[in-house]
């Protein structure tokens, strides 16, 4: 059995190949919502913050510099992208969206802002579905449960790593 950082850089390998293997286009209906990680400074020797005991949690619920954005868009077709975000803004859903998402698609997301702005500016079709209304639903045709449930089994992989360096997010997304 090999040494542990042999292993380490191993799995760093392969997920640099498959994160070169996104899918390159979303069509008809797709789905995109944000999740965050918290931000990890794992085997830095040097911190910007205090140390958290035993990975620990951010100081602040919610959104806060202490979390990584990421978003998440998948089609019905099982096409899908995600990718971490600079920011939460339009710039940044854009920068990730408009290169694979189809003219006639129909976006559908939650009630975030800067994802209708980006359907707005693309004169997609976007449908909001936000739950705090009661609009899980629209239509019996348009939700996001797909791209909620991929997010909870991406979560639930990642959790297995027992934590894992922002810089290396990207690699584990693919």
């Amino acid at each position: 059995m090999g040494h542990r950082t042999t292993s380490f850089r191993w799995r760093h390998c392969f997920l640099r190949v498959v994160k070169e293997r996104k899918d390159r286009s979303l069509k008809g209906i797709v789905e995109a919502d944000g999740t965050f990680f918290s931000e990890s400074f794992k085997s830095s020797r040097t911190l910007p913050r205090p140390a958290r005991k035993r990975g620990g949690k951010a100081a602040k619920r919610g959104v806060s510099a202490e979390q990584i954005p990421v978003l998440i868009a998948r089609d019905r077709h099982g096409e899908m992208i995600d990718e971490v975000l600079d920011g939460l803004g339009e710039a940044s859903i854009a920068s990730v969206l408009k290169p694979v998402i189809a003219e006639d698609a129909i976006l559908c997301t939650d009630g975030n802002p800067a994802c209708k702005a980006f359907a707005d500016s693309k004169s997609i079709r976007h449908v909001q579905l936000v739950a705090s209304q009661g609009r899980w639903v629209v239509e019996k045709l348009f939700y996001i449960q797909n791209v909620n449930a991929y997010d909870s089994r991406l979560k639930g992989w990642m959790h297995r790593f027992r934590g894992m360096a922002t810089k290396y997010l990207s690699n584990y997304l693919g």
